[in-house]
């Protein structure tokens, strides 16, 4: 799981705001950061850690720690130039993954190219939506089906691997139900849950999100 992990949202429009409450409500450790001091004063209350900095500014970013953080999410999308920049420095930073929202097809591959690992288009994919997979971390969501419902992806474990379905007891252990198994690009929907699950295989699953948390 990626809760221990820490995280920077520098923008706090609607999009980084439910990136950065997400991620909070998830029990993560966020640093949230906006330019407009008055958009900071106003959510110094909702996010434990606030601060107002010029993230295109180098010695801001460095004041911030950015290079003590394990994944930042730049969500400004009215800067072309100021994106770039805060990219071009948090790389310098070794920040370890850096996600970045954009507004155009063009601007994602500029974004991309100057060295984002993630680039995000608002319309395709939310704001919780993102935090959530970024909180379950090795989980893929393939479908929301609700606000906490979701089909998912799941990566075989190595303590699972070798062991059926029966033995494992997912369903009530973590409130996963197994719906395919998946090997490569086969996918099996009838399972026989007293086999062994094979290392590599992928679990396609309808799960709790937040009860996800229980697999660490």
């Amino acid at each position: 799981m990626s809760i221990h992990k820490t995280y920077a949202v520098l923008g706090l429009g609607r999009y980084g705001r439910a990136v950065a409450e997400e991620l909070i409500k998830s029990g993560a450790e966020v640093l949230a950061v906006d330019e407009d001091m008055e958009v900071v004063a106003s959510l110094s209350a909702v996010f434990p850690m606030c601060k107002c900095a010029d993230i295109a500014d180098a010695d801001a970013v460095e004041q911030l720690g950015i290079a003590d953080i394990d994944t930042v999410i730049i969500a400004m999308s009215n800067s072309l130039e100021a994106t770039v920049m805060a990219i071009t420095l948090c790389k310098e930073a070794g920040v370890k993954e850096i996600i970045v929202k954009c507004s155009t097809e063009m601007h994602r591959k500029i974004f991309l190219r100057v060295g984002a690992d993630r680039v995000i288009l608002p319309e395709k994919e939310s704001g919780i939506r993102l935090a959530r997979n970024l909180i379950s971390s090795g989980f893929a969501e393939m479908m929301e089906l609700s606000d906490e419902i979701s089909m998912i992806e799941l990566d075989v474990r190595d303590e699972w691997a070798g062991k059926s379905l029966v033995e494992l007891n997912l369903r009530k252990k973590y409130s996963i139900n197994v719906v395919a198994v998946k090997k490569g690009d086969s996918v099996d929907t009838e399972i026989e849950p007293t086999a062994p699950l094979e290392k590599g295989a992928k679990l396609i699953v309808i799960a709790n999100i937040q009860k996800l948390k229980k697999l660490k």
